[in-house]
């Protein structure tokens, strides 16, 4: 039997320890007796302290510190020693066995080097095999004659095969990636990453930071992940509860506005121009447009007297409240006690003394209640845009000098239309009536915000973003280089500027940790056509990977499909199959016949485990999979509406994968990517 390393026992035991105290402080928690002052502080505590208790749960299948730093104490005490995990576990004095990855005494952990010590005399990083220390590995921040080399246990991790949800990094985050996760909290920062440098995991892994650092601001505010689709919410959001964070909400764009049920699609023109930012002019226009003209005088009958507000005066309050800078909700609400206040003033010049009182009771008056309501009508965002896209002469004058004729006679509606109800809205409209909402009354803002996949959105689309978080601040992710939509921004400047946040600082990573250097390379050739100013990303994993590409003759298409899917089903790790949009059913027949089960990605089914996942092209943004086959480039290329936006979308389904990439095609490739 093969001797023990004595100093891998001590961390093992340090490992028990540390799961020994983790479930004593669980045991704690469910002890505690709730006792609030009322029903709903009780009912508050008792789901306080459920969030607590779960947050406490162990998982067997992982450890919980993966690192640890020793520090030369400032105050010349020695040594501190400090394990760093995924939580703070603590003994019964209170002293930490673990400190949590989001600490501050962690961030030696993450960016100490050589060069910049910042105090760590060793950092230690263990290997781990399903929940247990196996092996561990040191780095001597201080010896100047130690070689430095790359750890094994990181290349290792990284370059774990992926199977499930996407998991967590906190044991692998990078220095530049570190300065990102702890940015302030009043600090957007926008993230242009390359495919693989972990932009995603490290916009999400601010979010735990923030709600580490900041939970009482915004514990009460609250933090949102927007993403591009539902299945990508599906894959990464397991990561944040993974971490202790169980109350981020996730969604995506469409969700988010879904106020009116969206009927149908649109032709791509029609969509870009209703995602164009000129809208917002039109439609605040739309709305101010239904403050009516005081063409009669108000009368207010009280008691044996009729005061009188002649039509001129009740102009001058419209205007007034026209321009204070208020939602059109506010200033209606507004107006009664406006008219309100001028009947008083002819009150006190007649010699009475009325007092608010008197106000409240005039401003809630049937006279003043139905005047108001007849100068100033209450609106329904929905109404709003339905009238302006179902009038011609209602988009005429709210877009006059905005949008050519043409353009208007885009926007139109074929045929006239009932009600909000019996609409044929679109996404784009959607978004449209989520503009208008604001107009009417403010979106409340949360605190923050991350989007993933930014580069997608429509300007329109980046303000209904952008409002909700109008008093916080953002996490903006994305490639500039994987813009895949005909209404994509041009630049991050644009975009920023859309959502609200100007001057934001936008970091570039560059190096990646997922996608290997065969699979980037062979993808970065798109690079010079679809984004010539971005800084092709470089691979920094120690496995190149394995790029296949087969050629076949067009009848033998999918018999190659299969053959080459079985072939990455034998190893290890996930298995994508991203097709083009039309050709999924064709493929799940293919699977079907050859006995391969499979998910289908983006279909209403999306339920079970399986290795091999079916992915339509428009689908694969933001996914990973350990092997991917890709069917026909240039049929996904050829199914997007220009040949930018195509090369596009196949620069993104072409860095999906984590190990491998095979290419299986009956046509020629496009030609940047021909051999």
């Amino acid at each position: 039997m093969p001797d023990v390393d004595p100093l891998l026992a001590a961390e093992q035991a340090h490992l028990a320890r540390a799961r020994a105290q983790l479930a004593r402080m669980r045991e704690r928690t469910l002890s505690l007796e709730v006792q609030g002052g009322d029903r709903i502080s009780s009912e508050v505590l008792a789901a306080t302290l459920h969030q607590r208790a779960t947050s406490l749960l162990d998982d067997p299948t992982s450890t919980l510190f993966f690192g640890r730093i020793d520090v030369d104490d400032p105050g010349g005490r020695g040594r501190e020693r400090w394990y760093v995990g995924r939580r703070h576990v603590a003994d019964e004095a209170g002293d930490p066995v673990v400190v949590d990855w989001r600490a501050d005494v962690s961030r030696g952990f993450y960016r100490a080097s050589r060069a910049e010590p910042m105090g760590v005399v060793l950092r230690r990083r263990f290997g781990v095999d399903h929940g247990r220390l196996t092996a561990y590995e040191d780095e001597h921040l201080t010896d100047a004659g130690e070689a430095e080399a790359r750890s094994q246990i990181l290349a290792a991790e990284i370059e774990r095969p992926r199977v499930g949800p996407m998991r967590d990094i906190v044991a692998t985050i990078q220095p530049e990636q570190d300065e990102i996760v702890r940015a302030d909290v009043a600090t957007t920062v926008c993230v242009q990453g390359a495919p693989g440098t972990g932009k995603t995991a490290v916009g999400l892994h601010r979010a735990a930071w923030l709600l580490y650092a900041h939970r009482d601001r915004l514990a009460r505010s609250g933090v949102l992940v927007v993403g591009p689709n539902r299945s990508f919410l599906e894959h990464v959001g397991a990561v944040l509860p993974a971490l202790g964070e169980v109350e981020v909400g996730h969604t995506t764009v469409e969700d988010m506005v879904a106020a009116v049920p969206v009927r149908r699609t649109e032709p791509a023109d029609v969509a870009t121009l209703k995602g164009d930012a000129r809208m917002a002019e039109v439609l605040r226009r739309a709305v101010w447009s239904r403050v009516g003209t005081a063409r009669e005088a108000l009368v207010v009958p009280r008691g044996s007297v009729r005061w009188r507000v002649p039509a001129h005066r009740v102009a001058e309050l419209l205007d007034e409240l026209r321009t204070r800078g208020v939602r059109y909700g506010a200033a209606r609400a507004m107006l009664p006690q406006r008219l309100a206040h001028a009947v008083l003033l002819q009150m006190e010049a007649a010699g009475d003394s009325p007092d608010d009182r008197v106000q409240d009771t005039v401003a809630r008056s049937r006279p003043v209640k139905q005047y108001a309501d007849a100068v100033w009508p209450a609106l329904d965002a929905a109404r709003v845009v339905m009238d302006l896209l179902g009038d011609p002469a209602a988009l005429a004058a709210a877009a006059d000098g905005v949008l050519d004729d043409g353009e208007q006679a885009l926007l139109r509606w074929d045929a006239p239309v009932r009600g909000p109800r019996t609409a044929p809205w679109t996404a784009a409209d959607a978004v449209l009536v989520d503009e208008v909402a604001d107009l009417l009354q403010r979106t409340t803002s949360l605190g923050h915000v991350v989007l993933d996949e930014a580069q997608d959105l429509s300007p329109m689309q980046l303000r209904a973003v952008g409002r909700r978080c109008s008093t916080g601040s953002m996490t903006v992710l994305g490639d500039i280089a994987q813009g895949t939509t005909p209404w994509s921004t041009r630049s991050w400047a644009e975009s920023l500027d859309h959502l609200g946040q100007h001057g934001a600082h936008v970091e570039e990573l560059t190096r990646g940790f997922r996608v290997p250097q065969a699979v980037i390379d062979f993808a970065a050739r798109l690079l010079p056509h679809v984004a010539p100013d971005l800084t092709p990303p470089e691979s920094v994993r120690d496995d190149p990977g394995h790029l296949d590409l087969v050629r076949v003759e067009p009848p033998d298409l999918w018999d190659a499909v299969r053959s080459v899917t079985t072939e990455a089903l034998a190893d290890e790790g996930s298995v994508g199959l991203i097709v083009p949009d039309a050709w999924v059913r064709r493929a799940a027949t293919t699977l079907d016949d050859a006995g391969l089960e499979h998910l289908e990605l983006g279909s209403d089914h999306e339920d079970g485990a399986h290795r091999l996942h079916l992915v339509p092209a428009t689908v694969a943004k933001g996914l990973e999979f350990d092997r991917v086959v890709v069917v026909e480039p240039a049929a996904i290329a050829d199914a997007e509406p220009d040949v930018r936006t195509g090369l596009r979308r196949l620069y993104v389904v072409l860095t999906r994968a984590v190990t491998g990439l095979a290419v299986v095609h009956g046509l020629d490739l496009p030609e940047p990517l021909a051999p």
